[in-house]
């Protein structure tokens, strides 16, 4: 059978919703319409220029600390790291940056980082003050339960406090013209069921044998290949985020172990991603 431990692991329904809420979360759309100004139009100030006859003559240190006047939590860490401050008066992504978890700095733009990045964009950065920063910490906080569970698995009951989280950060951008279909989309995603998709069953024709009316089927019937590799994307994001906690001496040793354990439980996902697991085996020797 085509993508039969693919299948498999779709019989969970734990893991199925980890899944899906982990594509949910990075949705490309939600990404896009999160950022609905441009970065040259988002970040408008300068430094001040006093006794200066032009913006190439301001220094980064002057630059800094700009940002830092703009930061909403100006104590939190800065990633300094992720910024080329030469660029700062001409890429506004640049300073956009600064307010992101570490790591961004190859990201040249919104559509190349995850939500993690932007979400932290959002909080941190006062210019979008017109933003509830709590409820974006919300959904931060939701994420970060997601992309840390051992078991890569969510009960029902998080689902539901997890999209009302996201519907409430969606109604944070309801002028944003592309938002409602964002919601829909969203909506889509959380109600399929992945494990008929995969078995290759009739979608419609399972839906009327569980009693229901066709009108009221999600139009969303992803493809075995774009499930897998929207999980492939998910794994590989939470790959890099243990690996590189490792480089920077903080490495969750139990969740690394975890992950490892269930890839190669999974002939299929330990084939994709042996480099990883021999990396992973590096680390674990040094131990």
């Amino acid at each position: 059978m085509v993508h039969e431990e693919l299948s498999a692991r779709l019989n969970d329904r734990g893991y199925t919703n980890w899944l899906k809420a982990g594509q949910v979360s990075d949705h490309p759309e939600e990404r896009t319409a999160a950022l609905h100004q441009p970065p040259h139009e988002g970040f408008p100030w300068r430094p001040a220029q006093s006794k200066r006859s032009a913006p190439e003559t301001v220094t980064c240190s002057e630059w800094q600390t700009v940002i830092l006047k703009h930061h909403r939590q100006p104590e939190a860490t800065v990633n300094w790291d992720n910024c080329y401050p030469t660029n700062w008066r001409t890429d506004h992504w640049e300073l956009a940056k600064a307010y992101m978890p570490r790591g961004q700095w190859k990201m040249k733009g919104a559509d190349q980082c995850d939500a993690s990045a932007l979400l932290n964009l959002i909080n941190y950065c006062d210019c979008f003050r017109s933003v509830d920063p709590t409820v974006v910490r919300e959904v931060i906080r939701y994420r970060n339960e997601l992309m840390h569970s051992c078991e890569l698995r969510v009960k029902d009951e998080w689902m539901t406090h997890f999209q009302n989280a996201l519907t409430r950060l969606m109604r944070q951008f309801s002028k944003v013209q592309q938002m409602a279909e964002v919601g829909k989309q969203i909506e889509e995603m959380l109600s399929v069921d992945l494990s008929i998709c995969v078995s290759g069953l009739d979608f419609i024709d399972s839906a009327i044998m569980d009693g229901l009316e066709c009108d009221s089927v999600s139009q969303l019937e992803p493809s075995p290949d774009l499930i897998s590799q929207w999980e492939a994307e998910l794994l590989q994001e939470r790959l890099q985020e243990l690996l590189h906690a490792a480089d920077h001496d903080t490495q969750d040793t139990e969740q690394l172990k975890s992950l490892s354990s269930f890839l190669q439980a999974n002939r299929d996902l330990g084939e994709r991603f042996s480099a990883e697991l021999q990396a992973i085996d590096s680390l674990q020797a040094k131990e």
